[in-house]
């Protein structure tokens, strides 16, 4: 009796991990989605859809990337250089609602007749299939496997089983539904095709359902962005019948249905395209061919990038629960399971909305129902693009990275004409706004907009990208761009009269009031760190294409006269260049916390009092803001190597979010998109990113082993993160404890390693580390000695032991370390 008790519960043992394998990468529900929020992404990068599962309606929201409102064309303000001299002798005077007052003339809080402060990303229309008689179902399931990416919907009625998979097609650039049933011809359904647009024309021909619109008109621009969205059913038996805007089909064994759009555009200057004809040309490549290698080879090409990184935690049966019922009770479950799907999603989120040749993630990815989404769905870059791609490199998705440095190129060339009508300046330059259109002058009042630094900010992401992958002749394709904005903060920097370093001004930290009444100050502390890493980058970027080295030796010295970073009476670090600093303020940007991250300025072991002064900063800030803000603050804590208060700040981003259309609660929706509210993707990006960050780090001089573990992870493994200078690293741990690192050379050079415990090297020696690092990929950030004005409010924060070591690598080798 014994024996068979054991056999049956060890069965039952491995029928739950078995089952909890099964579920562990895919959101499932059993219940169609009620809304927008409820619906599941899927995407290619071009085409992105939001799957509602309903029984008797399927509907599919849709997207082309291309599909905005207006047409080509920057959005440079008339008459601002004239005022520029008057702006910032009012700001270095302390007058600075007479600078706003002065530059609203110019810059108005809403865009004037004559100009607009960027176009809308524009939905595409919805698709709905509808089926008679399916309301009463049982086994309903809705899910969306990410280690695959197909969305499906299954469910019996009277005992047939009917399931749906979905896909935005890699490999044939389609949309397409599969409708299949345990019973031959059950399969009954009427096809609809609809968009918000006001200029369309729909016609049904043959087998196919056209509809040919155009997008919107906003402010000064009138809509020019033609598109074509083809909808072809292709039945397996069954009757077809056609109205004027449906096709109906009756009684057929399963249906293939494929949906192709096509637009006009080429670039952000040309709309020459031919929509027709990029739509019918995909549409006839995908519908020859079957819908079983379609998948196959759209799951295999999505898994090449999806399968170079996993993370996992000891199983438990809580995934065998639906998603949104896992949400709910994530504060009180530790459902660790749910931490690893979220990253992975971030992954999947990625991979779907930005690849090779497409347009970079916008505010909504590439998801958006509206022709006025909030924030237009456009490219905010005082925080909200660069977190998008954040997860790029650290989890082996560099690919992901070039829609990006596509877009940073078309800004570079747009951006050279605010930098000379603006401020009379060399080079390139933007403000805190984009869209596909590629504006760079400023937007929404001088309050918001007036921030000259989203270059300086966007060309970290292709310095970064070089030092992870030591590809030189990338860096020597960007160098242009790297020094033409170099150029342009040259050119702009003014001599502050109290200390006489060189700022930036007019400008702001991102969207915060000081106590002049606006935003608008004179070396700002983001400022003057986004200018050191643009001339930091340049000069190394010089040196290593050997380039311009007179040049280079110039912007030594500008960088020189640069502020240094400043702690104020509170302990903390200054936000600005005056201690105006409020303990109480819960501002939803932390801007002056670039440094900490995702810079590498503010270092424990080099700068112990910047470090603490930072940590000061993040604690009065608070936890609990919109969903982007606590996304950065997860990789803010980790960077401060506190495991426990990141995964407090994932523990607040994974609470189901509010069902206010705006606000800054933060939170999660039930398809686990994030909540501003209401929606934005950073959020998402930033908590994968942030994870990563937890688990392993290289930006400080080393690659930092399990550097911000919390205690509620007491074990783990993840696989196939990405550390600066090419390194692909493997991490199991045990009880808190690492207990053995693979690392995979792929450029060779010195490895510096540091961890919590002694470790040691399976083949060979490790050795002590001592001095700065030989490898080039690994250089620390040489900041000028930070102002500590009151240090008696700075707070020791004490520091973990760690043991740092040294290894040569051969480019292509593996190392193995384990716990000593």
């Amino acid at each position: 009796m014994c024996k068979y008790l054991f056999i049956f519960l060890i069965c039952l043992l491995s029928a739950s991990t078995s089952f909890s394998q099964k579920n562990e990468l895919k959101l499932w529900y059993d219940r169609p989605a009620d809304n927008w929020n409820e619906a599941l992404p899927i995407g290619n990068g071009r085409l992105g859809a939001m799957v509602f599962g309903g029984l008797e309606e399927e509907h599919l929201q849709l997207n082309e990337e291309t599909i905005w409102a207006g047409e080509p064309g920057n959005n440079i303000p008339d008459g601002f250089k004239e005022l520029l001299p008057e702006v910032r002798a009012l700001i270095f005077e302390g007058k600075y609602k007479e600078a706003e007052s002065l530059l609203m003339t110019r810059v108005p809080r809403f865009a004037p007749s004559d100009n607009n402060y960027g176009m809308p990303y524009q939905s595409a229309g919805d698709l709905y299939i509808t089926f008679p008689g399916h309301q009463n179902s049982k086994n309903y399931r809705r899910q969306l496997d990410i280690k695959n990416a197909i969305a499906s919907v299954s469910y019996d009625v009277e005992g047939v089983t009917f399931k749906r998979e979905i896909i935005s097609s890699f490999t044939d650039d389609v949309i397409i539904v599969r409708l299949s049933a345990s019973k031959p011809k059950s399969i009954s359904c009427k096809i609809k095709l609809t968009t918000p647009h006001k200029e369309q024309n729909l016609t049904v021909e043959g087998d196919m359902i056209r509809l040919l619109a155009t997008s919107g008109d906003v402010a000064n621009k009138k809509g020019k962005v033609k598109f074509n969205s083809i909808v072809q059913p292709v039945a397996d038996g069954g009757k077809v019948i056609t109205s004027d805007e449906t096709i109906e089909i009756q009684q057929a064994n399963s249906i293939t249905i494929y949906l192709s759009i096509g637009t006009n555009f080429i670039s952000y200057d040309s709309l020459s395209g031919d929509a027709e004809s990029k739509a019918k040309s995909k549409l006839k490549a995908a519908v020859s061919q079957d819908f079983d290698k379609a998948k196959e080879e759209h799951s295999s090409y999505y898994k090449k990038y999806f399968d170079r990184v996993s993370l996992s935690f000891p199983q438990s049966n809580k995934n065998e629960r639906p998603t949104d019922q896992r949400l709910k009770e994530f504060a009180k479950d530790n459902d660790l399971s749910l931490v690893s799907l979220y990253f992975q999603y971030g992954r999947y989120l990625l991979i779907s909305s930005s690849q090779p040749g497409t347009q970079p993630a916008n505010l909504q990815g590439v998801w958006n129902d509206k022709l006025s989404p909030p924030w237009d769905s456009k490219y905010t870059v005082n925080i909200n693009t660069e977190m998008n791609y954040w997860p790029a490199e650290v989890t082996n998705l560099p690919e992901m990275h070039e829609p990006l440095f596509s877009m940073i190129e078309d800004l570079s060339v747009m951006g050279q004409e605010s930098a000379k009508e603006m401020y009379g300046a060399r080079g390139w330059n933007m403000h805190h706004n984009t869209d596909i259109w590629r504006v760079t002058g400023p937007i929404d009042g001088a309050f918001y907009g007036m921030w000259p630094m989203g270059g300086a900010w966007l060309t970290q992401h292709m310095w970064q990208h070089y030092l992870y992958t030591g590809d030189t002749a990338f860096l020597e394709k960007v160098y242009p761009i790297l020094k033409g904005s170099t150029l342009f903060y040259i050119d702009v920097l003014q001599e502050e009269p109290k200390h006489g370093w060189q700022v930036i001004t007019p400008s702001m930290s991102p969207e915060n009031e000081h106590p002049g009444g606006t935003s608008l100050a004179a070396g700002n502390t983001m400022d003057n760190q986004l200018v050191f890493d643009v001339f930091s980058n340049y000069i190394k970027a010089a040196s290593i294409l050997g380039k311009d080295l007179t040049f280079a030796d110039s912007v030594k010295s500008a960088l020189e006269k640069l502020p240094p970073m400043q702690t104020g009476k509170f302990g903390q670090l200054q936000e600005w260049m005056t201690d105006w600093d409020n303990p109480s303020d819960k501002h939803r940007h932390v801007s002056h916390l670039y440094g900490l991250y995702p810079s590498n300025q503010i270092s424990p072991f080099t700068h112990p009092d910047l470090f603490s002064a930072a940590r000061t900063s993040l604690v009065q800030r608070g936890d609990k803001s919109t969903g982007w803000s606590m996304g950065w603050k997860v990789n803010l804590w980790a960077r401060l190597l506190d495991g426990d208060r990141a995964f407090k700040l994932i523990e607040d981003q994974l609470t189901p979010a509010s069902d206010k259309e705006n606000g800054e609660g933060g939170g999660t929706y039930a398809n686990l998109l994030d909540a501003h509210p209401p929606f934005q993707i950073d959020g998402n990006f930033g908590c994968t990113s942030g994870i990563a960050e937890m688990l392993l780090q290289s930006h400080d001089g080393e690659i930092f082993i399990l550097p911000a573990l919390p205690n509620q992870w007491p074990a783990g493994e993840v696989k196939g993160l990405v550390a600066r200078g090419g390194f692909i690293i493997d991490i199991n741990w045990e009880k808190g404890k690492v207990k053995k690192v693979k690392i995979v050379s792929q450029l060779g050079g010195n490895c510096r390693i540091r961890s919590g415990k002694k470790l040691q090297l399976v083949k060979g020696t490790l050795r002590q580390a001592e001095g700065e690092n030989s490898n080039p990929f690994y250089a620390q950030a040489t900041i000028k000695e930070p102002l500590v004005k009151a240090p008696e409010q700075i707070v020791e924060v004490k520091l973990p032991e760690t043991f740092v070591y040294d290894m040569e690598t051969e480019k292509g080798e593996t190392y193995i370390l384990e716990l000593k």
